[in-house]
This record gives structure tokens, C-alpha cells and sequence, in this order.
């Protein structure tokens, strides 16, 4: 399996925390959930990944880069698709201006931008509304939008934090089934509270608690770990339950 992401021992602060406290991750092409409750440090490695936060500690590759010293962040950008939890955006574009611009900033070829962006924007099922101006979406359009600048460049690595944040429950069909499809060509990294979605649409679940990975395995393996007398109404969330909860009494959590 070809490595995306690579690292040892990483550490990254924000401010005088650190939120990251010596991971080790190995993650190829595939969908990966990354679990774990507030404050586990899912976001802080989220934006470390998307070459945000520099590393503090440790070792961080991305698409074959290093990115201790002085790393070719423009390649691995160009290469990158990234979603934040609260992203920036004008007003008064709309949604298909909004999508041209970040694949310019992302240095889609002009003979191919037009045509990627329409695709994205498809894509998220927002064809529809490619001319109307962002200030004028709902959430859950504002969203979509979000993820297709974020897919417009086809990206190897794609990272979204919180993705379904405002979709409803078509719309979060709908999205687990792009993921799907994108999976089976990139590396994609998606944090989320919503354990369903993972259990749905993810190759593999990465748990996070205070800052370390604590578990890393298949859904099914989540599913395994718990039993009737933990918290959760399905076999993923009775799992994650019980994973977090030996790992807080010291108990090995390995599947």
C-alpha cells in the first residue's frame, strides 16, 4: 500500500499545549475515520496534516515529503484538499467563483479549471446553485460548497474536519457514498463525532483521546470491542464507548 502519511513520534503545539503528544500513523489510500472525543486533539492534527501547524517533535511526511527543515509546501499543497471546521469565504462570490478561485490558489491547469470545477460542484450536488452567491446558502449548501473547493483538484490527500456539520440526512447519504468513491483513489482523513457515518463509509477508524492514538483498526473492529452494557445504540458507538474507556483505566485497547 502506498504511504500518504507518515508519522513518527509527532508532537505539535498550539500555543504552549500540546495537543498532539507523540503519535505514530501510517495511512495509504482509503477513507479513515478519526474518532474521539473533545479535546482529543483531532483538530490540531487535522491542520498539522494540512500543513497549518508546524510539527513541534517527531517526524511528519506527507505524499512523500518531509516536513521537518524546509519542506516544498507548495507541492504538497497543490496536492492537498482540505476542509476546515470554520472556513473563510466571500460573501459575495458564488458558489462556482468560490470554487474557480481555490482551484487557482491550488494550481488546477487553466485549460481544465472550468470543466474541474463544474465537476466538483456536481459533485456535492450543487449544480443547481453554482450561480448563486454564497451569502445566500443555507448551512448545509455553505458546506457542500466547502467540500467542493476542497475535491476540486482531485486531491491525493484530502482532509475534512467535521464535514457533515449541517446536512441532512439525505445530504449525509449522499456525502458517505462521495467518500466512498473518493477513497478508492486518495487518502482521505475525515474527523467526525458522528460514529455512524464512519461505521458507513470508512475503510478504517483512527481514535484519538488526549492527544495520542489510542486505537487503530477496521469498523468491524470498533464494533467488536464493546459489549450490551456500554453506552451507545449500536455495536460502532457501544465500541467506541469501551475503547475510550479502557484506554482511560490503562488498559491495553489493541484489536
Amino acid at each position: 500500500m502506498t504511504t500518504t502519511v507518515q508519522a513518527v513520534g509527532l508532537r505539535v503545539r498550539t500555543g504552549r499545549y500540546v495537543a498532539v503528544d507523540g503519535i505514530d500513523l501510517d495511512l495509504g489510500p482509503g477513507v479513515h475515520g478519526l474518532l474521539g472525543p473533545n479535546g482529543a486533539g483531532k483538530t490540531t492534527l487535522i491542520r498539522a496534516l494540512a500543513t497549518v501547524l508546524p510539527p513541534h517533535a517527531g517526524r511528519l511526511r506527507l505524499l512523500g515529503q518531509p516536513m521537518e527543515g524546509r519542506p516544498d509546501l507548495r507541492a504538497v499543497r497543490r496536492a492537498l484538499g482540505y476542509l476546515p471546521q470554520e472556513f473563510g469565504y466571500y460573501p459575495r462570490f458564488t458558489v462556482a467563483e468560490f470554487v474557480e478561485y481555490l482551484a487557482w490558489t491550488k494550481e488546477v491547469p487553466g485549460t481544465g479549471r472550468r470543466r474541474a470545477v463544474r465537476n466538483a460542484i456536481e459533485r456535492v450536488g450543487l449544480a443547481d446553485r453554482a450561480d448563486s452567491r454564497l451569502k445566500a446558502l443555507s448551512g448545509g449548501m455553505l458546506r457542500r460548497a466547502g467540500i467542493a473547493q476542497a475535491i476540486v483538484n482531485e486531491p491525493e490527500l484530502l482532509l475534512l474536519d467535521e464535514p457533515t456539520v449541517g446536512l441532512d440526512p439525505q445530504q449525509r447519504l449522499d456525502f458517505r457514498a462521495l467518500l466512498r468513491d473518493l477513497g478508492e483513489r486518495s487518502c482521505v482523513v475525515v474527523s467526525t463525532h458522528l460514529v455512524e457515518d464512519v461505521a458507513a463509509a470508512c475503510s478504517s477508524v483512527v481514535l484519538a483521546d488526549a492527544g495520542r492514538i489510542v486505537f487503530h483498526g477496521t469498523p468491524d473492529d470498533v464494533a467488536a470491542a464493546g459489549g450490551p452494557d456500554d453506552a451507545g445504540d449500536s455495536p460502532i458507538e457501544r465500541g467506541y464507548s469501551a475503547l475510550i474507556a479502557r484506554h482511560r483505566a490503562g488498559l491495553a485497547v489493541a484489536p
